[in-house]
């Protein structure tokens, strides 16, 4: 449609467009656009809509400020009731736009204007519209449009241009507006009203692959208009309408839409689609030589001439438009009303160090929003929107080309470098914490370690002596740790909450916070402060202050003049290590009052992990218990129950680097499922009656000797290849062992039983810790996890004697043609390594038995996926849904 001709029938000049003395009839005025759009438009223009048509509902009103406007089934009833109209809007699905505009033009001889928002109408019915309309003489505008706006006359047609207040932002001006996107038409008017440019009439063409009123229409009209005196036109790639376009005012083209040329299919606009010749860049140079300008405007980079400029950014059309009509002596329609600037009325950077250049001022809010954002800042912590969280994750996510996991946005490589206690704020808090934060947390875990005299631990010895897996001993120990053990801790937490939440806190590890004002009331004091000293309450305190721990929260208590509960001093030390990011709106209440539940449970996990022999009075593992709480931290500890030695720092690192590793492999996980099914069995809708411990209990009984003791095969194969060896230990460098001579034994070994296995047809076993499904098909395959782990444990000069053995083997393997390509070293081969690096001495000691190891394996695994499953239980809290990890019964089937 290149070089197309003026074929308007009712309008000379733009002034024709919209007018007062027009009158509108709406199809399918009752449907879910139109019933909002409607209201505004027939307010705005003095109340134009005489009537509006929906099958079925005569007899309705679409009731709006400015009277209700009547419904009839179909145009011709509207009629007899004696409307009159000559502007029809169109809000029919896309099947039947044809229909429609044919009873608006055929019953109705007065119909002078057809105005189509409808997107994606069939070409065919577009053409057939066209043909029918020019035989009637009736103008058409569309399809997939918001119709035409004039500020002169105060007047809108069809659309939602200028939005909700349409007042607000068509000011009467001197500028006509020509674009293919409707909400940016409003946009252009708002941008140019801030340079101080007020518009006449605004058209939204439309960008369905049909438009009814192009540019070379919008531009004869253009020329006829005495109230314009330039335009802008917002263009998108496919079509030809623009082509040799003769148009005799200045124009501000803003051509958009490279990216679209990398589309194969519609993404909105059905017209955007450049075909051959018709793209963004094709289209830049046929305004470069309309407007005869060698470059792009850009502030930069300023090229003008008197017949306008090229911009490919809308926020340049202001600036560029101003520049045009100085060279013609026109001035601005009005000051300037405010700027293009961003203008924040709210902003969280989350703790983030911002540039100074990025870290932009708040500005006031109008109202109503400035009430709104006020009441939106008093809440405390976050409020996240409820969702099926079914195989989906707010905690964590596995990317599957790496199977890296992330947690909390952290990869569990990086992850691999904090403690366990680091970790499990991570994921509750979605943030690392600080050493105060530490000290804090680690005070807390090892004041419950100890269960010597509780219930707890003859339970778990009794499920112990009955041979049941340390999943089932651990889930045994959780049970006892229900609602009742922590209610009074929650409560205090929410004192915390209540007193402070308010008071300007930001840092609650900020001791110089002035709590003077802080007043509690009675029933505020019983869940805070006893007559009575507890000695729990006074060993915490110790330890904190032991520790150098600082928090406002125990000055706070200190300050109230009686004994602090050992409840209110767990409160006081969770809601310290949570305060930052509740404040900061990363989490939620919810979370914050859960903390002390989880810290219990972390703590309850560890400690029955042992049996009760090993729970003495005055000391857990043969440690004190004040020197736990003084000192230790929650890693260590776990080394401890684990290992039953006190770790060194070459024993610790990497045991944090195991535990590091298996706190997460995403939400897809047998064991994650398990944590988020019971939530989610629970009613998360009803967040204070999700059992946090059941929760925790679904995850264990989610492990087993598949998924988390199926550790031990990679312990088990290691042992069996160094059982004839004198290895005493396996991070000594100098280990005297040909690595490379007893990977090649079992490979030529290997390869053998692989050759009988398949001439019986038996199946070959699979040699645990080598190979990945994902991690194949190259000639040297590497599991970019172990890749990572490498090379941290080579820059601290770590000796893996275990782990070295595993890359020899998958050479081996290779080099002796029993595969055909070399295998990748994978992530559990590396977990094996680790833990049997560290128990490696008292195993070949003889304190470790077989069962032990398997024992140890599987527990280690509990204790790093603890941290992964309570950020699972805690997203799934606060954004799920009740039931919605269940199965449809349409995706069940049955096996006979």
């Amino acid at each position: 449609m290149a070089n197309q001709e003026k074929s308007t029938f009712s309008i000379n000049s733009l002034a024709d467009l919209a007018t007062k003395d027009d009158r509108v009839c709406v199809l399918n005025i009752l449907g879910g656009e139109s019933r909002t759009v409607t209201p505004t438009s027939h307010v705005f223009s003095g109340g134009n809509v005489v009537f509006g048509t929906s099958p079925g509902r005569k007899g309705e009103v679409l009731e709006t400020a400015a009277g209700n406007i009547p419904v009839y089934n179909d145009v011709r009833e509207g009629l007899a009731a004696g409307h009159r109209f000559n502007v029809g809007v169109v809000y029919l699905p896309p099947a039947a736009v044809r229909d429609g505009v044919m009873e608006l033009i055929r019953v109705n001889p007065e119909c002078r204007k057809v105005i189509i928002l409808t997107e994606k109408v069939p070409i065919h019915d577009s053409r057939v519209i066209r043909s029918r309309a020019r035989l009637r003489k009736v103008d058409v505008f569309g399809a997939n449009c918001l119709g035409i706006a004039d500020a002169w006359n105060h007047i809108r047609l069809g659309g939602a241009l200028g939005g909700d207040k349409p007042e607000e932002t068509l000011k009467k001006g001197s500028i006509a507006i020509y674009s293919n996107s409707g909400n940016f038409t409003t946009t252009i008017a708002s941008y140019l009203m801030a340079e101080g440019w007020g518009t006449t009439v605004s058209v939204s063409s439309g960008k369905d692959v049909y438009i009814h009123f192009a540019p070379a229409e919008f531009a004869s009209a253009l020329g006829n208009d005495e109230r314009s005196k330039a335009a802008v036109m917002y263009i998108e790639p496919g079509g030809y309408y623009e082509q040799d376009l003769k148009i005799d005012k200045p124009l501000i083209a803003c051509v958009v839409g490279r990216w679209k040329s990398k589309l194969t299919r519609a993404v909105g606009h059905a017209g955007a689609m450049g075909g051959s010749g018709d793209n963004a860049e094709a289209k830049e140079q046929w305004f470069k030589d309309i407007l005869q300008v060698s470059d792009i405007y850009t502030p930069e980079n300023p090229i003008i001439s008197p017949k306008g400029a090229l911009v490919t950014n809308i926020s340049h059309i202001p600036q560029a438009l101003t520049a045009v009509m100085k060279l013609h002596g026109v001035e601005r329609d009005f000051a300037s009303h405010g700027d293009l600037t961003l203008k924040p009325w709210f902003g969280n950077a989350q703790g983030l160090p911002i540039p100074p250049e990025l870290d932009i001022p708040l500005v006031d809010p109008i109202q109503p929003y400035k009430d709104q954002i006020a009441e939106l800042s008093r809440q405390v912590g976050a409020i996240f929107p409820r969702e099926p969280m079914k195989d989906r994750s707010g905690s964590s996510l596995m990317d599957p080309r790496t199977q890296v996991t992330k947690v909390s946005g952290v990869s569990v490589l990086d992850a691999a470098s904090y403690s366990l206690e680091s970790n499990y704020c991570l994921a509750l808090l979605h943030e690392h914490n600080d050493a105060n934060d530490n000290a804090l947390i680690n005070t807390a875990v090892a004041c419950d370690i100890n269960l010597h005299g509780d219930a707890i631990i003859s339970l778990v010895d009794a499920v112990r002596a009955a041979g049941n897996s340390p999943n089932t001993v651990l889930s045994a120990a959780c049970a006892v740790i229900g609602p009742g053990k922590v209610n009074a801790a929650r409560a205090a937490a929410d004192v915390f909450m209540d007193l402070f939440g308010h008071s300007g806190l930001d840092q609650a590890d900020h001791v110089e916070f002035d709590i003077s004002g802080i007043g509690a009331n009675a029933e505020q004091l019983k869940c805070l402060v006893s007559d009575v000293a507890d000695p729990k309450a006074e060993s915490m305190l110790a330890g904190l202050e032991a520790r150098g721990a600082k928090s406002v929260f125990i000055n706070y208590l200190k300050s109230l003049g009686q004994y602090p509960t050992a409840d209110a001093v767990l409160a006081a030390i969770t809601t310290t290590i949570a305060w930052n990011a509740l404040m900061r709106k990363k989490i939620t209440r919810t979370t914050a009052r859960n903390l002390p539940w989880y810290v219990k449970l972390l703590a309850v996990i560890i400690g029955a992990s042992v049996d009760g022999s090993k729970h003495e009075a005055d000391k857990f593992c043969g440690i004190a218990n004040q020197e736990l709480v003084n000192s230790w931290s929650t890693t260590a500890i776990a080394y401890l129950a684990l290992l039953g030695e006190t770790p060194t720092p070459e024993k610790l690192f990497p045991f944090q680097i195991l535990l590091g590793l298996i706190i997460s492999n995403g939400p897809g996980t047998i064991s994650a499922q398990g944590a988020k099914g019971a939530v989610s069995a629970d009613g998360p809708e009803t967040p204070e009656r999700v059992q946090i411990n059941k929760a925790m209990i679904g995850f264990m009984t989610h492990t087993g000797f598949a998924h988390g003791g199926n550790g031990y095969e990679g312990i088990q194969f290691l042992t069996e290849q160094f059982a004839d060896t004198d290895l005493k230990d396996a991070g000594d460098a100098n280990h005297g062992l040909d690595l490379v001579a007893m990977s090649t034994r079992f490979a030529v070994a290997f390869g053998k039983e692989k050759k009988a296995r398949k001439n019986v047809g038996d199946s070959v076993r699979n040699i645990p810790g080598v190979n990945h499904p994902v991690f194949k098909g190259q000639l040297v395959n590497k599991d970019p996890r172990e890749v990572y782990l490498s090379g941290l444990f080579n820059e601290r000069g770590e000796v893996n004697v275990f782990h070295s053995f595993y890359s020899a083997l998958v050479q081996a393997l290779y080099d002796n043609g029993i595969t055909a390509n070399v295998f990748c070293v994978n992530i559990d081969a590396v977990i094996a390594a680790l833990l049997l690096k560290l128990l490696w001495p008292r195993y070949r000691s003889g304190e470790f038995s077989e069962a032990a190891l398997e024992t140890s394996a599987f527990t280690a695994f509990l204790f790093g996926r603890t941290v992964g499953c309570a950020g699972e239980i805690d997203d799934h809290t606060n954004r799920g849904r009740n039931m919605d990890t269940r199965t449809a019964a349409s995706q069940c089937s049955f096996v006979s």
